[in-house]
């Protein structure tokens, strides 16, 4: 047996994104405890609750706040794949210049499906970001065959709700998956000469209508002003709008 102030700061940890091998060398305790504590797969004194890790199935706590954000990264750059036994794998494609968005991911996903072990996967210039559960497809019911753009996306009654309550959250997944924040500079001539000036924008870019019309949906309840810079691209650039936004999301890091 363990303190729980040993066990406490193990799961500090590795919410930050330390692998157990580094949380058992500063905690001086086994990697088989913190797998254990990190993923709640200790034996629980009522029997029925043994296997019980999904919020929809098991009724599970939801880490809403989490969700939301995790929502925002698959709709932008996630999917969902079958593997053995029933087993379903959730990865986040997130590029190597953007560490903090790596860790925010595994975060998210660690907060989410507490049970679940949650990795990296190294390819070219990207890190993926997995986790494995039978359950991811009930939280995501959005998963489905083909690419996002090419069927219809819609949020579930019980997902709206998370996503009106936090929608600063689900529009900061999705502007880490599949936007930026960007300084966008202008030059113009005026007076004989020419004169130069620069502003910082956001961009959401996405080939999904029925995702543009989410994240459109999103921001008009967060009072941010918006329009589309091309049919497939979210601009929000004035002034008030991009300093309430900032608010939520800022720069990817």
């Amino acid at each position: 047996m363990y303190p729980r102030e040993t066990v406490d700061r193990a799961l500090r940890l590795s919410e930050q994104g330390l692998i157990d091998r580094e949380v058992a060398r500063i905690t001086g305790v086994s990697i088989g405890a913190v797998q254990k504590w990190r993923t709640g797969l200790r034996r629980t004194p009522e029997k029925e609750r043994k296997h019980a890790h999904c919020p929809r199935c098991d009724g599970v706590p939801l880490n809403e706040h989490a969700y939301a954000y995790l929502l925002g990264l698959y709709l932008g750059d996630g999917h969902i794949s079958r593997h053995r036994r029933g087993v379903f794998a959730l990865s986040i494609a997130c590029g190597d210049a953007w560490p903090g968005l790596i860790t925010a991911a595994k975060l998210a996903m660690r907060r989410v499906m507490p049970a679940s072990c949650v990795m990296g996967v190294q390819r070219t210039g990207m890190t993926e970001v997995k986790s494995y559960s039978k359950h991811w497809p009930c939280l995501f019911p959005q998963h489905g065959p083909g690419m996002k753009h090419t069927r219809k996306i819609e949020l579930a009654d019980w997902q709206q709700v998370i996503v009106d309550r936090y929608s600063g959250d689900f529009v900061r997944g999705l502007i880490h998956s599949d936007g930026c924040r960007s300084m966008n500079r202008v030059r113009r001539r005026f007076a004989g000469s020419d004169h130069s000036y620069e502003y910082p924008r956001y961009f959401f870019s996405n080939k999904s209508l029925d995702i543009l019309a989410l994240c459109g949906q999103a921001l008009d309840r967060l009072g941010v002003e918006w329009r589309f810079a091309r049919w497939d691209v979210i601009s929000v650039a004035k002034r008030d709008a991009v300093a309430r936004l900032d608010g939520f999301v800022g720069p990817k890091y």
